[in-house]
């Protein structure tokens, strides 16, 4: 494989802005050629099952890159059975041609706090460049500092990411509100079509009052 691959993993459930303001930080900031998104099946350091399914957070990170020809998405976590661990998934990139020095995994503030419970620490930090980009609310000195070290072996890479929480639009969606301004319009377009994480569609909510 030649060029510079960023790879961004999560349970994308669901994908949302600050994802993408991540990736594109580090797309023109490190020069990459692509970035790859990986949606987890079984993220072992999170302990609720996603609120939506496998097929259903794919497709969400399908619809949210299109029309990004250096945005690419994998289903290569959620192909692999049991828990989703980041040494496996950059052992596999490596088994498909890509060398340690061509792969740049990107990561928030808030889960580079806790990579030290991460499979393979401290190797895990030779199996690829890892980057850290900043998140509102989350302090990057505070979070590397959490490990000794770390700093050293870490890009860190601020960038204007926008406030916004998976959580939150979860959230927001419980409570009947919009999400327009936090993730992609195809995305909420699927999330209200297939009513997930208790929403309603606008056309369906209409046919309810129509009936009463």
């Amino acid at each position: 494989m030649t060029g510079r691959l960023g790879v961004l993993g999560g349970t994308f459930d669901p994908i949302h802005c600050g994802h993408l303001d991540a990736a594109a930080a580090a797309r023109e900031s490190l020069a990459l050629d692509a970035v790859l998104f990986l949606p987890t099946h079984n993220q072992p350091l999170r302990t609720n099952e996603p609120g939506a399914s496998d097929f259903h957070r794919f497709a969400m990170v399908t619809l949210a890159i299109n029309g990004c020809p250096s945005y690419r998405v994998s289903d290569a976590e959620l192909l692999r059975e049991g828990t989703s661990y980041t040494i496996d998934t950059l052992r596999y990139l490596h088994a498909e041609g890509w060398s340690a020095s061509q792969l740049f995994f990107i990561l928030g503030a808030d889960a580079i706090a806790e990579i030290a419970n991460w499979r393979g620490f401290p190797g895990i930090l030779d199996a690829a460049r890892f980057v850290v980009v900043s998140r509102p609310g989350v302090t990057l000195d505070a979070a590397i500092a959490r490990t000794p070290g770390l700093a050293a072996r870490v890009t860190i890479l601020e960038a204007a990411t926008r406030d916004v929480s998976s959580t939150t639009i979860r959230q927001r969606l419980a409570a009947g509100e919009s999400i327009d301004d936090l993730v992609p319009v195809a995305v909420s377009r699927h999330i209200l079509a297939h009513h997930l994480y208790g929403s309603v569609d606008e056309l369906h909510g209409e046919d309810q009052r129509t009936r009463s």
